[in-house]
């Protein structure tokens, strides 16, 4: 079965903390039309086929919102992770009682005091990890993560001004990169690439932010062409074979958000058995 088949997803509701507390927010936040565009997403998530778990806001967390972070889920296993900024290290505990008693699954916990680690700056390409080295992520969080999926091969890439690795890289697919056109994301690309086990394509699109993408049981999840454009007609262009679902994030980016930021995405082998 594909790595890129899911069954559920877990999502966060948007605090009104968010719009004047959120880490990395650098121009004002408009919370109605943020949470217009979350609702958006979650939709277009149970349009691809996932049972989406929506979790409450929590006011003492603004950014809680970016669920992607706290934790990473591969093979049926769950590793909560240790977020780069103090504010946001308690949101793992909700997050660990989630993926343990609503979904049931292994969580692997990370022992060593020093290791930092963002779900943002991982990113599975189906057959390997790479995990960015950032200001959120260190040495020691990589290492936990390859200790946490053995099975994998884990290369740590450098990440030197985006805030993660996904901000420059995604997955567009099976084997496909998707990667910005900036001198950073395309230095990112040459790092990926010069430790690779495995090759990949490369989709090169003009807009970094447009670089991250969600793809998920035969569909991409995209920047739409209001924000966009020229990222858009790539996509059109390059991918019209996966059912394409472009979708709006300009409030999230002004907190340096991304789609694959707003969830988690979970493959449970035993609903996949009662359904089959």
């Amino acid at each position: 079965m594909s790595p890129f088949r899911y069954t559920h997803a877990v999502v966060c509701r948007i605090p009104d903390s968010f719009k004047d507390k959120s880490v990395c927010a650098s121009s004002p936040i408009d919370l109605a039309k943020a949470r217009k565009q979350h609702e958006v997403y979650v939709a277009t998530l149970r349009e691809i086929g996932l049972d989406v778990i929506e979790l409450p806001a929590d006011e003492s967390h603004p950014d809680c919102v970016f669920v992607e972070d706290v934790a990473v889920v591969c093979n049926g296993t769950a590793l909560v992770t240790k977020p780069g900024h103090p504010s946001r290290e308690k949101e793992v505990e909700y997050m660990r009682a989630i993926l343990k008693n609503e979904l049931e699954l292994p969580v692997i916990e990370i022992s060593d005091e020093t290791a930092t680690l963002d779900g943002g700056d991982v990113l599975f390409t189906g057959k390997e990890f790479f995990v960015g080295l950032s200001s959120r992520t260190n040495q020691a969080g990589a290492c936990a993560l390859a200790s946490a999926f053995p099975e994998f091969p884990c290369t740590p890439v450098k990440v030197d001004k985006s805030l993660h690795l996904k901000a420059a890289v995604t997955m567009a697919g099976p084997d496909v990169m998707c990667v910005g056109s900036s001198p950073e994301a395309k230095d990112i690309l040459k790092r990926i690439e010069r430790e690779a086990t495995f090759r990949y394509q490369t989709l090169t699109v003009p807009d970094d932010a447009a670089a991250n993408v969600v793809f998920a049981n035969g569909y991409l999840m995209h920047r739409t062409g209001d924000e966009y454009p020229a990222s858009a007609k790539v996509f059109e262009e390059k991918l019209s074979h996966w059912t394409l679902k472009p979708t709006a994030l300009t409030e999230m980016e002004r907190t340096q958000g991304a789609l694959t930021s707003c969830s988690i995405l979970i493959r449970k082998t035993r609903h996949l058995k009662n359904i089959m």
